[in-house]
C-alpha cells in the first residue's frame, strides 16, 4: 500500500473524469466525493470505483449529458428522473432540493427514478448534517442477493442511509442490507483477512467467513437473516413507489452495470422546526457521551456508534492510504506516468 494527499488524490481523479468525458464541473464534484469516500475508509465507492466508472462511461451505460429533470412536483415531495445521468451530481442536487423544501415545509422528499449508482451513500447524509438538517436516504439496487430461503440473487442489498446532526459529532448511519457489500468482501480479500463474522454462503450452502468463496457463490447473507431480507424488499418497494421508478426486478432487466437504472429516495428533516436544532444538538451529544461510557467487551476497544470512524478520520491530518496497484490504473487514466 502507498499514501498520497488528499489534494493529490482529487487532482488525479477529476483529470481521469475529464478525459472520460466529463464536463470540468462534475468532474470536480465526482472527484471530491470519491477522494472523500477514500479518505473516510471507504476506498471501496472511492478511488476504487473510478476505473469502473470509466467503463461505464465508455460503453455508455452511464450518460454524462443525463439531465435531472422535474416530473412531478407535490408541496413537500418532488419526483425527478435521472436519465441513466452520473449518480453522484444527482444525488447531491437531490439533497440540496430536499434540504430547501424541508426549510420551507418543515421536512422535503425528493424521489429520483432512472439514475446511477450513487457511490457512497454516506456522502449525502454527512451533506444534509453538515447543513444542520437530519435525513433518511436509500436506494434500490440490481438483484445482488439472495431473499431469505432462497439459493439465487432476488433483491438488491438496497443502502439505506440515517443522519442526525450533532453539537460534537453527527450521528450518521450508512449501511447495506447485505451484512457486507460486494466492495467489502473485495478489500479484505485483497488484505488476504477473513470476514469477523459470517458474510455469506460458500459453495456447500454452509455460512462462511471467507470473502473469496463468497465473491465465488455471489451468496451474501442479508443482514439480521430474514430481517435484512424483509426490509430490502420493503426499501426496494418504497422507492420504486416514491419515485415512479424501477424496481429491483425491473432494473435486472437494464443489464448496464452496478446501480445503473435505480430508484432512490431523499427525506430531509428541519430541526429547528422540530424543537430547535440547539436541542437535536444536545440529545446527539448525549447519546453520543453515553455510549462512550459504556464498559467495552472482551474486546477492549473503544464502543462505536454510527458515524464515528468517519467523523475521527475527518479530523485527522494523515495522508491517504490506497492501493497501488488501482493507484496506478487511475494515474493512467488521468494520462500521468504511475510512478510509486
Amino acid at each position: 500500500m502507498i499514501s498520497v494527499t488528499l489534494e493529490t488524490l482529487q487532482d488525479v481523479i477529476e483529470r481521469a473524469l475529464r478525459r472520460a468525458g466529463l464536463t470540468p464541473e462534475d468532474a470536480t464534484v465526482c472527484a471530491r466525493v470519491h477522494a472523500e469516500s477514500t479518505r473516510d475508509g471507504v476506498s471501496s465507492h472511492g478511488l476504487d470505483r473510478i476505473p469502473r466508472l470509466v467503463d461505464y462511461l465508455a460503453r455508455g451505460w452511464v450518460d454524462p449529458q443525463g439531465a435531472f429533470e422535474s416530473v412531478q412536483a407535490l408541496g413537500a415531495l418532488e419526483v425527478y428522473d435521472g436519465h441513466l445521468g452520473l449518480g453522484v451530481p444527482h444525488a447531491m442536487r437531490a439533497t440540496e432540493r430536499a434540504i430547501a423544501l424541508a426549510r420551507q415545509h418543515g421536512m422535503g422528499l425528493v424521489a429520483v427514478r432512472n439514475t446511477t449508482h450513487w457511490m457512497r451513500g454516506g456522502t449525502y447524509g454527512w451533506q444534509a448534517v453538515e447543513q444542520g438538517m437530519a435525513a433518511i436516504m436509500w436506494t434500490n439496487t440490481e438483484s445482488c442477493m439472495p431473499a431469505w430461503g432462497a439459493s439465487e440473487q432476488s433483491i438488491g442489498n438496497n443502502p439505506l442511509v440515517m443522519a442526525v446532526p450533532g453539537g460534537r459529532a453527527p450521528l450518521v448511519l450508512d449501511m447495506a442490507m447485505s451484512q457486507f457489500s460486494y466492495g467489502r468482501l473485495g478489500v479484505l480479500k485483497e488484505r488476504g483477512e477473513q470476514l469477523p463474522v459470517a458474510g455469506g454462503f460458500d459453495d456447500s450452502g454452509q455460512l462462511t467467513c471467507d470473502p473469496q468463496a463468497i465473491q465465488v457463490t455471489r451468496r451474501i447473507l442479508p443482514t439480521g437473516y430474514w430481517k435484512g431480507s424483509g426490509l430490502a424488499i420493503l426499501l426496494d418497494a418504497m422507492a420504486a413507489l416514491l419515485s415512479q421508478g424501477r424496481a429491483t426486478h425491473e432494473i435486472d432487466t437494464v443489464e448496464r452495470g452496478s446501480g445503473t437504472g435505480s430508484s432512490q429516495v431523499f427525506m430531509v428533516f428541519d430541526p429547528d422546526q422540530l424543537g430547535g436544532i440547539d436541542a437535536c444538538r444536545a440529545m446527539v451529544d448525549d447519546m453520543t457521551a453515553h455510549l462512550s461510557k459504556a464498559a467495552p467487551d472482551e474486546s477492549g476497544r473503544a464502543v462505536r456508534w454510527p458515524g464515528a470512524s468517519t467523523f475521527h478520520r475527518r479530523h485527522d491530518s494523515a495522508d491517504i492510504v490506497v492501493n497501488p496497484d488501482i493507484w496506478s490504473q487511475v494515474q493512467r487514466l488521468a494520462g500521468d506516468r504511475p510512478r510509486s
